[in-house]
């Protein structure tokens, strides 16, 4: 590209196309706003998503990230604009997703002055980042953003901020933009060692019962026909973390459901039973091992992984593959004889089969009058045939979207993970959608997550993004009334929600809305809804005191998961 004199906010929006941004999500204001001047000349070209809080901004860049793979980017001024990010770069941190913010910042001169909307958000967003760089020169501008791209999308992917000073933004540089592709002493994949490999290959042919736990490490390194492949290869039972949901069909005869606190009996139960664990592309997160001192300690642990930091961090491993997963799955496939564990999938069938007469039925069936959430989520699942994108927020509905969700296809499952972001799934639904526009996006809602983030409507209004949302309302934060019950001898403190007319609401910012209270009007209502080419807002009155089961209780052992 020659090089041309242009201003350092031109030179941000060039970066940006440049590296093949049609989305951002912003909130303007003072020390952004050469920027959105900027932004409008561009504006056929680079597509601004005007949000309603800066919060919404990060959490629809996500939405559009964990559904497209791509990286997504949001844009706010400084002080409390920059501020209002916080809560969605953390959550991308925990989670692995790739995304660049730009800040605004006050100029250069006026840094460490105590300046109207000034805050050091370098400083505050240096622990939940990837990387951050504050820019206070027009020159930096192209290298920073390149390498922000890189950063942010490469290895194990996060979150970078980009802090940019007011006169950054409005003195000239010589233009010319190259893609970073390396940085010294960055190695976001490391090379695989062969010899680790042949070593879990070793264990794994000759274990009786092998146990595979997948996360989301395998969406991100598009590793998902590997995965297929190596399970129907090996016949190796294989289960999934949150994260993890959608890479395998749910329909798979081999998928046996989801490990952790609520997730299937069987998965948790043989995990102490399991002679070798192989966990793919996932952190052993708290909320999946339980009680650490418990945690499957009869068997050999073989993970798969990019980042060296999780080896050993909470679980002792006997062989660790630090890689790319793709890479280190496609040798391993090489190694690994044909199998089927015929004896040991039937542990996994028993095991379901208690669960099904003891929870399944029960949620899916329910005897009483009210709805319950599963069965709003089983109805969902008819009418999308298991082909929607489903954005949970975060609470009991969250456990119901991931046990009954149907999936056919990878990245279709959207919800915060790590961090449980109340107000996650309203703008991450609406960033979803944009991504993918040929695909139904379903936001399924808590009645507390929703009033969050609730002003976002106002951006499905404005935008009008066909995003379906069902709120399922229990006039409760359900989850946390749920161990209120269990062990607090149902102290209800600061539990019960007295909600406002939600329909009316909606109907407020002109989305079409309907009010489910009777079972029988629950069908006819998701399928009109679906069927909509427009948004939609479904509120569907769900039972108070409808828990999710099973459950292990913190600190205890996956072995002494409760079934009621």
């Amino acid at each position: 590209m020659g090089n041309t004199k242009i201003s350092g906010a031109e030179a941000v929006i060039k970066c940006l196309l440049e590296e093949g941004v049609d989305i951002i999500y912003g909130y303007p204001g003072g020390a952004i706003m050469p920027v959105y001047d900027e932004l409008y000349k561009f504006k056929d070209e680079l597509h601004h998503v005007l949000v309603r809080h800066e919060q919404g901004a990060t959490h629809a860049a996500q939405g559009y990230a964990r559904a497209t793979g791509k990286v997504g980017v949001a844009i706010a001024t400084s002080g409390p604009g920059a501020t209002n990010l916080v809560t969605g770069i953390a959550d991308a941190q925990i989670d692995s997703t790739p995304m660049v913010c730009i800040t605004g910042q006050v100029g250069k001169h006026l840094l460490g002055s105590d300046a109207f909307q000034e805050t050091d958000i370098i400083g505050i967003s240096t622990p939940v980042t990837k990387w951050n760089y504050q820019i206070t020169e027009a020159s930096e501008i192209p290298e920073i953003i390149a390498k922000a791209f890189y950063i942010a999308k490469s290895g194990r992917p996060g979150p970078v901020l980009i802090d940019i000073t007011k006169n950054a933004q409005f003195d000239e540089m010589e233009f010319s933009y190259k893609k970073c592709t390396s940085i010294r002493s960055y190695h976001p994949k490391p090379i695989l060692n062969i010899n680790k490999v042949q070593s879990a290959a070793a264990l794994i042919n000759n274990a009786k019962k092998p146990f595979i736990i997948w996360g989301q490490g395998v969406i991100l390194s598009q590793a998902e026909a590997e995965l297929k492949e190596l399970i129907e290869k090996s016949g190796i039972p294989a289960a999934w973390t949150i994260l993890g949901l959608s890479a395998l069909p749910t329909s798979h005869p081999l998928n046996v459901g989801m490990v952790g606190m609520h997730g299937n009996y069987g998965p948790n139960v043989l995990t102490n039973e399991c002679d070798v664990l192989i966990a793919l592309g996932m952190r052993f997160d708290d909320r999946v091992t339980g009680n650490l001192a418990t945690y499957a300690k009869q068997a050999k642990i073989i993970h798969f992984e990019i980042d060296p930091a999780e080896v050993d961090k909470n679980v002792k491993t006997d062989v660790a593959v630090l890689a790319d997963l793709k890479e280190s799955l496609t040798a391993l496939l090489a190694l690994i004889e044909n199998s089927t564990h015929e004896s040991w999938h039937n542990e996994f069938k028993a095991k379901y089969e208690i669960e099904l007469e003891a929870v399944i039925n029960e949620e899916l069936q329910p005897k009483k009058e009210g709805i319950s959430m599963g069965e709003t989520i089983e109805m969902i699942n008819k009418h999308s045939k298991g082909d929607a994108i489903l954005v949970s927020d975060v609470g009991q509905h969250q456990m119901f979207a991931c046990r009954y969700g149907k999936f056919n296809t990878t990245k279709s499952n959207v919800t915060s993970g790590g961090l449980g972001t109340m107000g996650f799934a309203l703008p991450a639904a609406i960033g979803a959608k944009m991504g993918m526009p040929n695909r139904e996006v379903v936001a399924i809602i808590g009645d507390g997550g929703f009033q969050m983030t609730i002003q976002e409507l106002g951006t499905i209004f404005q935008t009008k993004v066909p995003v379906k949302i069902v709120v399922l309302n229990n006039e409760f934060l359900g989850m946390v009334r749920q161990w209120q019950q269990l062990f607090f001898d149902k102290r209800y403190a600061s539990t019960e929600m007295i909600n406002p007319n939600f329909i009316a609401i909606a109907e407020g910012y002109y989305i079409k809305a309907k009010k489910v209270i009777k079972r029988e009007d629950l069908d006819s209502a998701v399928a009109e809804m679906l069927a909509s080419k427009d948004s939609y807002f479904l509120e569907v009155m769900v039972e108070k005191e409808n828990n999710v089961f099973p459950m292990i209780p913190t600190g205890a052992s996956v072995s002494d998961i409760r079934l009621s």
